[in-house]
């Protein structure tokens, strides 16, 4: 607890290779420098993505020097993940980022057989590299210091079967062994892709049609309140 207040209360928080010997980029030099404005001697926290942490003081440059010792914090368990198949625009940075701020683990893009953006060879490469920047950049926002994972683009059959649910209108609650949770896209799942091998489980996230990427964040918003315990959200 305490280090997490330590955290919350630093001015910012950074993304470096090396927690033992952090080094700034340019972008992130810069960031502090003229976007935070941030001035010498403020506690700014270097993380590696990876659960490992140090508080340092800034030198109003480009350097930090560590003030106090490295921390490591397990992964949060059990693992979350959200998959949802990508839509218009820039609704999926926009999705990826508040996954991130619930501290969802693992962020999948899923092919599905109704979407209508369909992301492929180069254009996959780039926008699943757009979403990961989106993703350091929201952690360290939120000052989180585990990273999540960024997948894709994978169909359902590639996700782990155990603890896996499809949101869909009318389905069931979310239960407890459910930490896995795959969105459709805007046209919804095709009949194949809801039995999958066998009876896939099927939850609803509210008595309303949700957009696609508002589905995704209601099923990180229950997913992250279960694991954290502020509902509970039955046992099933």
């Amino acid at each position: 607890m305490a280090g997490q207040v330590t955290r919350r209360r630093a001015a910012a928080q950074v993304f470096v290779d090396d927690v033992a010997h952090p080094a700034l980029d340019d972008d992130v030099s810069h960031h502090l420098a003229r976007v935070l404005r941030l001035r010498p001697g403020e506690v700014v926290v270097a993380a590696d993505g990876r659960g490992h942490w140090v508080p340092c003081r800034y030198d109003g440059r480009r350097a930090l020097e560590p003030a106090g010792e490295v921390v490591a914090e397990r992964a949060p368990a059990p693992r979350l993940t959200v998959a949802f198949a990508p839509v218009k625009g820039e609704r999926p940075e926009w999705v990826v980022q508040k996954l991130t701020e619930l501290e969802i683990d693992c962020i999948v893009v899923l092919s599905t057989a109704r979407a209508v953006v369909r992301w492929e060879g180069a254009r996959a490469d780039a926008a699943l590299g757009r979403l990961r920047r989106v993703a350091v950049e929201a952690a360290a926002q939120s000052r989180r210091v585990w990273v999540p994972e960024i997948r894709g683009v994978l169909t359902l059959d590639a996700l782990e079967p155990s603890g896996l649910a499809l949101a869909e209108p009318g389905g069931g609650p979310l239960g407890a062994a459910v930490t896995t949770v795959a969105v459709g896209p805007e046209g919804g799942w095709t009949s194949d892709e809801l039995a999958g091998d066998g009876a896939r489980q099927i939850v609803g996230l509210g008595p309303n049609v949700l957009r696609a990427e508002t589905a995704a964040i209601a099923a990180g918003v229950l997913l992250g309140a279960q694991r954290a315990g502020t509902v509970c959200l039955g046992a099933g």
